[in-house]
This record gives structure tokens, C-alpha cells and sequence, in this order.
């Protein structure tokens, strides 16, 4: 059995884990003011070229939006994301749970011929710049908003949840919206190494840096056992922000363990090296799924590949492979999504392949 359910489902990257048993027996200070969590800091200014950024390091993805979001909100406010973002569907009402609400914009609708499909998929889970304005016209000209739930930021994932991604000029685009009506932009970054070394990626850690209010990078589906660093690129974290990592829960006592981790992501390009060979899996990948015959839902640039089987297949393939559901568009098929990662071997894909070859 081999898996291709997440990117998370395997450890750490052994260069971390030898980092780990290194440092293991050296006294360090808690909660984060240990040497490898200030050397990960400067490395990752470095990669973003944003010398004044502050940085925390956070147990979990869901925990730094959490975090990251009712940090920023007002009691009254609310934050918008995509209505397929991952804090408005996948995340368990953590936002809801910190007392904010989540304000979806729905999906854009096109036409039905060849090239307005191609867009369509292209721009699946994203936020845009047209509609974000759009909304926001729309609650001001309200005469009733004052009794409703304010906007105030807007969340976004890249890749976002269907593996898609954004240009630099759409990011610049929403950025310029938010900046118009005074809205932090806050990027979830859990597989952004993936995103960067897409093919089809026009946009570096120092454009993201430059373009977003807050953004964290990944660890824990990038390579390491858990983690993420959360950068607000121009010193501009709310007052007092560990104190609210710690009131939520996020913040470890032993801190080295994310600093050791992200001390080794961020020496020699190894994070954006693990993102390249997800991306390589991936492609390969591809010419697995079109060689087979299967039947794309949606072909993404990055890690994550989706793919619509017949019912029956499926549970000849989950024999052999771990896939993820996604969605069930009918009573005889199955939307399932194959992801790749830091750790996907090519003798995975040959297993895939075999499984796949035995499904017809």
C-alpha cells in the first residue's frame, strides 16, 4: 500500500531529523528565545529580503489562522475568503470558535464553451480583485450595515484548496482592493513551497513578502514534523502577539523543536528543494493519470492532482493506493484527489501505475 491521501502522512525530512538529534541534549531557553529559532528567523528575512519582519513559529496551520485572524479582527469584524477556502470549509469553524465570523464570496460562474472552461478551472478556490470590490461596494452602499458583520481582512491560500494558483498582477490586483478599503491581506501558506516551484509560478517568498499584510510558510506539509512560521514582513504584528499565540494554545514550551526544524528548511534552499521535487512528482504524476485514461476533475499546477473514477475502480485502486475523497458528484463516481510531496518516490508512482493499469 502506498499513499497519496496527503502531504502530510509521512514524518520529516532527514536533514531535519538529524538536525533534531543534534541539538537534542543542549540546554536551550523556552517558548521560542532559543539560538535556532533566532538564526531560522534571520535566514527566513533573508529569503523574503524583509529585514524588519517579525516572525513566530506556530504549532499547526489551523492554529496560525486561527491566531492570525482574531488578532487582527475587531469584535465586530469578519474575514473574507474564497466560499472553498480552507477556514470556511475545512477547518471546523476554528474562526467561528474565536467569536469572528467567516464572509464567503462565492465561486465565479462562466460560460459553458472550451476557453471559458480552461479559465474556470484555472481560477477554481481563488479570491479575485473584481468580485472582492464587488462585495465590498456592496455591504457599504448597504443602508443596514452598520448592523452587520464588518469585513475585516481578507484571507487567501496559495495554492489554494484545488491546487490552483495566483499570478503576481491578480495578487497585486486584490492587494490594491484591500489597500482601498483599509484590509489587512493574509496569505495561509501551508503548501506554499509547492506553490512557488510550480511551473507555472510568477511569484518569489520576497514577492509575497512585498505584496501581503502577513503570510506563513508551511512546514508541517513542506518536510517537517510540524510548524509553521508565521511573518509579518514589515513589523507590523498586533501588540503583544505571543502573548495571544500563547492564550490560544499555539505557543510550545519547547520552541527549539519548530526553530531546529525551520533552521534547517531555510540552510541551502532545502524548503524550496523539497518543493521542487513534489512539483517533479507531480508532473510525472500527470502522465500517469493521462497515459491510464483517467478523467481529470481538475489539473493543477502544484501537488495536488483531481481525478473523477467510477465507484467500482475506486475501491479496486484503494486496494493498493490511499487516495483522499473530495467530492461525490453522483451515486456511481467519486472525485478523489492524488497529492505528491517532499517525499513521493518515483517506485510510489510505478505502484500507482500498476494499481491504476488493474482498475480496467
Amino acid at each position: 500500500m502506498v499513499s497519496f491521501e496527503s502531504d502530510y502522512t509521512k514524518g520529516a525530512h532527514p536533514k531535519i531529523l538529524q538536525r533534531l538529534a543534534e541539538s537534542n541534549l543542549v540546554p536551550m531557553p523556552g517558548y521560542g528565545l532559543d539560538p535556532y529559532c533566532e538564526s531560522a528567523k534571520e535566514k527566513i528575512r533573508a529569503a523574503c529580503n524583509c529585514p524588519e519582519a517579525e516572525i513566530y513559529f506556530l504549532v499547526g496551520g489551523t492554529q496560525a489562522n486561527a491566531v492570525v485572524i482574531s488578532s487582527l479582527l475587531r469584535g465586530y469584524e469578519g474575514v473574507v475568503a474564497a466560499q472553498t477556502g480552507h477556514v470556511n470549509v475545512h477547518e471546523a469553524g476554528a474562526i467561528e470558535a474565536t467569536g469572528h465570523k467567516v464572509l464567503a464570496l462565492p465561486e465565479s460562474q462562466m460560460g459553458q464553451d472550451a476557453g471559458e472552461q480552461v479559465l474556470l478551472q484555472k481560477s477554481k478556490g481563488k479570491v479575485h480583485a473584481r468580485e472582492l470590490e464587488g462585495f465590498l461596494q456592496g455591504f457599504y452602499q448597504d443602508a443596514n450595515h452598520e448592523h452587520m458583520v464588518f469585513p475585516g481582512m481578507v484571507y487567501f491560500s496559495h495554492p489554494t484548496e484545488y491546487g490552483t494558483l495566483y499570478q503576481k498582477d491578480e495578487l497585486e490586483a486584490i492587494a490594491e482592493v484591500c489597500r482601498g478599503y483599509g484590509l489587512p491581506l493574509y496569505l495561509d501558506g501551508a503548501r506554499l513551497g509547492y506553490g512557488l516551484m510550480s511551473r507555472e509560478s510568477d511569484m518569489s517568498l520576497s514577492d509575497i513578502a512585498r505584496i501581503c499584510d502577513v503570510f506563513y510558510i508551511g512546514g508541517t506539509k513542506v518536510g517537517a514534523l510540524c510548524g509553521e512560521a508565521v511573518v509579518f514582513p514589515k513589523g507590523n504584528a498586533p501588540k503583544h502577539f505571543l502573548t495571544t499565540v500563547k492564550q490560544h494554545g499555539a505557543l510550545l514550551a519547547k520552541g527549539r523543536l519548530l526553530g531546529v526544524q525551520f533552521d534547517a528548511l531555510f540552510t541551502e534552499n532545502l524548503y524550496l528543494e523539497l518543493g521542487r521535487h513534489a512539483i517533479e512528482m507531480a508532473e510525472q504524476l500527470k502522465e500517469i493519470l493521462r497515459e491510464q485514461g483517467c478523467t481529470f476533475y481538475l489539473e493543477s499546477p502544484t501537488n495536488q492532482q483531481f481525478i473523477l473514477l467510477e465507484d467500482s475502480k475506486l475501491e479496486k485502486l484503494e486496494k493498493h493506493v490511499a487516495a483522499s475523497f473530495w467530492e461525490k458528484p453522483d451515486e456511481g463516481h467519486t472525485i478523489v484527489r492524488l497529492a505528491t510531496s517532499w517525499a513521493t518516490s518515483k517506485e510510489e508512482l510505478e505502484v500507482l501505475r500498476e494499481a491504476l493499469s488493474g482498475t480496467h
